[in-house]
């Protein structure tokens, strides 16, 4: 597996968050995930986008963090914030979402952020036991959907 730097509006990030999105609506029965996002939000040194590809050049992962400050959704300052953690159904259980989550956290840690946080659901039991298994622990509710009761929040100190 190779993990490389892309842009967030690339095209296999793109087609990935297709994925993502779809997952999101079967698991919660919704329209999926509406937190405005923006490319340049991933952009050096304020964030990174990072895609995994198999040995045959296929797109299978993404992740990506994002710098947040002290606001009213609930950040504090120094926060880098997770988004779009995702593995394909092929490429689940190799590693991928450890590798790139600890490329993350070492790329924002290394951008200044102090803190790693992420905003995951209740019908997602696979990511919050990737999370709490890499140190994060549960967190003050944050972000557009800090008001739903399916939400959970983590954090770790970079």
């Amino acid at each position: 597996m190779r993990i490389v730097r892309v842009r967030y509006d690339h095209p296999d990030a793109m087609k990935l968050n297709d994925d993502v999105q779809q997952e999101y609506a079967e698991r919660y029965d919704d329209e999926g995930d509406i937190t405005p996002l923006d490319p340049a939000m991933f952009e050096p040194p304020h964030g990174l986008y990072l895609m995994a590809y198999d040995d045959d050049g296929r797109p299978v992962a993404t992740g990506g963090w994002r710098s947040q400050h002290r606001n009213e959704e609930g950040y504090s300052d120094g926060d880098a914030e997770i988004k779009r953690m995702f593995v394909v159904r092929e490429a689940r259980g190799l590693g991928l979402a450890r590798r790139i989550l600890a490329v993350l956290e070492e790329d924002a840690r290394a951008a200044g952020r102090t803190r790693m946080v992420l905003e995951t659901g209740t019908a997602q039991p696979e990511a919050i036991a990737l999370y709490v298994s890499s140190g994060y622990e549960p967190t003050g509710k944050f972000g557009l959907y800090r008001f739903e009761a399916a939400s959970r929040c983590y954090a770790k100190p970079l």
